[in-house]
């Protein structure tokens, strides 16, 4: 990586560099650099203000990329975790509505389904997200998820079984094991959503 994306170093290269950046180009990188580091860092506060300058930046992409549904998606999950988590919901559904087979923001909606608990509109999701992408691993591997929060254990073991077969991932391999191993998967539920965004 270019940066620990949880240290102040990071934070500081950013801050310095993002004046500079008077292209679309180069705003969508300093973008995406915040959010990555948004995406990864571990410090609740840092978080925070890494979700922040992205939200800023890509709100600006967008007063000249209006119809860019990546870029909305990407500010939607700025939102989560703020104040105004709707506002990137709305955002999501805004997106879906006008691309109901947009990728990333199917797998969101089922990621923050999961998060909340909500494991039937999470297998809703991520079922359409299977159909758009079904090599979509992290996506595959969350169906799992909501199908054991749904009480389907053995359509969850079923489909962790499956996800084995479509990729050779070790860290991967490894997690979707203890998942068949395990015989209490809703214990585990919660803080698997965290770990597919990082895989």
């Amino acid at each position: 990586s270019l940066c620990d994306w949880s240290s102040d170093v990071c934070s500081s290269d950013l801050e310095q560099s993002a004046p500079f950046f008077d292209t679309n180009i180069q705003l969508s990188k300093s973008a995406d650099a915040y959010y990555k580091a948004f995406t990864f860092s571990m410090d609740a506060a840092k978080r925070t203000a890494f979700s922040e300058k992205a939200r800023g930046l890509y709100e600006n992409l967008l007063k000249s990329n209006p119809a860019d549904s990546d870029l909305k998606v990407k500010l939607a999950m700025t939102f989560m975790g703020s104040a105004a988590p709707m506002r990137g919901i709305a955002l999501l559904r805004e997106v879906l509505a006008d691309n109901p087979k947009h990728e990333q923001a199917l797998f969101n909606m089922g990621m923050l389904s999961v998060q909340s608990g909500q494991f039937a509109k999470a297998f809703d999701w991520l079922t359409r997200l299977a159909e758009v992408n079904p090599n979509n691993i992290e996506g595959q591997i969350l169906l799992g998820v909501a199908l054991a929060g749904n009480g389907d254990k053995e359509k969850a073991r079923a489909q962790y079984e499956h996800v084995k077969s479509l990729s050779n991932d070790p860290a991967v391999q490894q997690q979707l094991d203890q998942y068949i191993r395990s015989e209490e998967h809703t214990s585990e539920l919660q803080s698997h959503s965290d770990l597919v965004c990082r895989l």
